[in-house]
Parts: C-alpha cells; sequence; structure tokens
C-alpha cells in the first residue's frame, strides 16, 4: 500500500507517517495543498490522509479535485472540528471516512488500512504458498512452521509477491508499491532487499526471477 499524509502540522504528519512506515506502508509526506496535488498528478496512491484545514490549498479543494479527477485514491480527511455536520459535509464533498483531532493512531492505522483494502483488488489477510503463511494482520510471517524474521520492507515485498498470486511483478512496480518518492529508481534497493528476503526463507527458494520482467512466487 501508498499513502499520501498531507497535513500542515509537520510534526504531525511526520509522526504519522512514521508510524505507518513502521506498519510496512509506503508513505510520502505533504505540508500543503499544492503539494499534495502535485504528488498526486504523478503518482499511484492507495490512500490520501488529508488535513482538511490546509493553508492555501484548502483541504476541500483537495478533496474535490481527488474526486474530479476519478483517482482510485481513497480519502480519509482530518479535521479538529469534529461535529457531526462537519463530518456530513466533508463526506459530501467525496471523503471516504473522516477522523476528527486529537486521534488515536491505533483507529487511524486500521482506517488506513480498511481505505487501502477498498483502493485496490481484496486480499485474504492470511496468504499461504509453497509452506509460506504471511498473516498481514499480526505482520507475521512463518515458513513449514518456523518463524521468520523480515524486516519492514522485506514484509511488504514478500506480501507484493504473494499477493499477485503467481504473476510477475517488476521492479519498478516493488518501488512504486513498497518504497516512496525519495527512493532512487535507478538504486539496487529492489535486488538487495531480494536477496535478503530469498536468504531468511532459506531452501528451496520460491522467489523466481524472471530476466527483463521482474519476479515472482
Amino acid at each position: 500500500m501508498r499513502v499520501l499524509v498531507t497535513e500542515d502540522e509537520e510534526l504531525l504528519a511526520d509522526l504519522v507517517a512514521r508510524g505507518l512506515r513502521r506498519a510496512a506502508i509506503a508513505v510520502d509526506v505533504a505540508y500543503d495543498g499544492e503539494s499534495a496535488l502535485e504528488r498526486l498528478a504523478v503518482n499511484d496512491y492507495d490512500v490520501l490522509v488529508l488535513d482538511r484545514d490546509l493553508p492555501g490549498t484548502h483541504g476541500d479543494e483537495v478533496c474535490q479535485r481527488v474526486v474530479a479527477g476519478r483517482l482510485r485514491t481513497r480519502i480519509l480527511m482530518l479535521t479538529a472540528a469534529g461535529t457531526v455536520p462537519e463530518r456530513v459535509a466533508g463526506l459530501r464533498l467525496g471523503a471516504d471516512d473522516y477522523l476528527p483531532k486529537p486521534f488515536e493512531f491505533a483507529e487511524l492505522l486500521a482506517r488506513v488500512q480498511a481505505l487501502g483494502r477498498r483502493a485496490t483488488p481484496a486480499v485474504p489477510p492470511v496468504l499461504e504458498k509453497h509452506g509460506i503463511v504471511l498473516d498481514s494482520a499480526r505482520r507475521q510471517v512463518t515458513r513449514n512452521g518456523e518463524y521468520v524474521r523480515l524486516a519492514h520492507k522485506e514484509f511488504a515485498v514478500l506480501a507484493t509477491l504473494m499477493a499477485a498470486d503467481g504473476a510477475v511483478v517488476s521492479a519498478e512496480e516493488l518501488l512504486e508499491r513498497v518504497w516512496d518518492e525519495n527512493i532512487d529508481p535507478f538504486s539496487n534497493t529492489v535486488r538487495v532487499t531480494m536477496s535478503k528476503l530469498r536468504a531468511k526463507l532459506g531452501d528451496p527458494q520460491v522467489i523466481r526471477t524472471v530476466p527483463g520482467a521482474g519476479y515472482l512466487i
């Protein structure tokens, strides 16, 4: 899943982004509406966490432009005004969900994950293949009953490959789905992460490289 957090309170935005990344979610951050629109124009996001009360380009306008552009991005709107009329107004603009400030991070994470499932084809919470069991809710992986400790990006790469159900996933798609805009597209990040993941999963090897195309399980 890839998420764009748009919040003018920079400390809050960075804290939310850090928490989402710990949940193996790729996150970009924008501190104003115009920057958010620029990122939305070039990146494919599953979820937009959007502060409604942005200076300059208001959150309402960002929301309306996402809806008008028919983007598949789901919108979780945040605001300090948590009254029923405020929530109704936000939803009528096209937001998919609404969370008043202050909020508990656990609830925000759960709402982001729920919206992410709606943005993409449904994937079972537990994936199994070749003796590997990946439990996305618990962020736990076992192989042949033995626990496999994975770093956040390794877990996200494995989840992406298993969710593809045998289809080839390109390195470019992995960069788009697992990392964020700060990654160098010409780096060997995917190859290095794949090497570490293969080593941790052990033998027999289950991740195949398809020359010129990508990877598959």
